[in-house]
């Protein structure tokens, strides 16, 4: 699964995604940025 990196500033494969559950209830995926280590984020199913 891919996520934009904010550090990079562009889209990555995430590394170790694991999905979430955010406050409101809603599924997101979690994961590591496998070129700078930033942990990036993505809304929605995975």
């Amino acid at each position: 699964m891919t996520a934009y990196c904010m550090k990079c500033r562009a889209k990555k494969e995430m590394k170790n995604p694991k999905k979430v559950t955010m406050k409101n209830g809603k599924p997101a995926t979690q994961g590591v940025c496998p070129k700078c280590g930033t942990k990036t984020f993505r809304i929605g199913k995975a």
